[in-house]
């Protein structure tokens, strides 16, 4: 009436296994999905009209104040009129000083657009 106790550890031993072969072909076809994608065959970023004062809330703010004053970053009070919209782009693109670069990826003329005619 002695059972082998080594049984279920194989049982579970083979079971792991297989279920890591699984795994692992299921991971090879979601990275041909992804690479698919990446390459535009598949799913894009929708390119939206973005709100610039929603977007200026949720990412700026922190550095150039709620009310555009600056608090870590600079006052952005009058750039409208201190810069052409092609360096604000250039800006907002490529960042300068401590002005991150790819702040607003995608969205650099409707923001450009915003900061020459509102904050002027």
């Amino acid at each position: 009436m002695n059972r082998n106790p080594i049984i279920p550890f194989v049982l579970i031993m083979v079971m792991g296994i297989g279920l890591m072969f699984l795994l692992s072909f299921k991971g090879l076809g979601d990275a041909k999905n992804v690479a698919k994608e990446q390459a535009g065959g598949g799913k894009t970023e929708e390119t939206t009209q973005v709100n610039p004062e929603e977007f200026y809330q949720q990412t700026c703010a922190g550095c150039h104040g709620n009310q555009y004053e600056g608090v870590s970053g600079p006052s952005l009070k009058g750039v409208g009129s201190k810069y052409s919209k092609d360096e604000i782009k250039g800006i907002l693109t490529n960042g300068k000083g401590n002005m991150p670069a790819g702040m607003a990826a995608g969205k650099e003329e409707q923001m450009a657009d915003w900061i020459v005619t509102e904050l002027k």
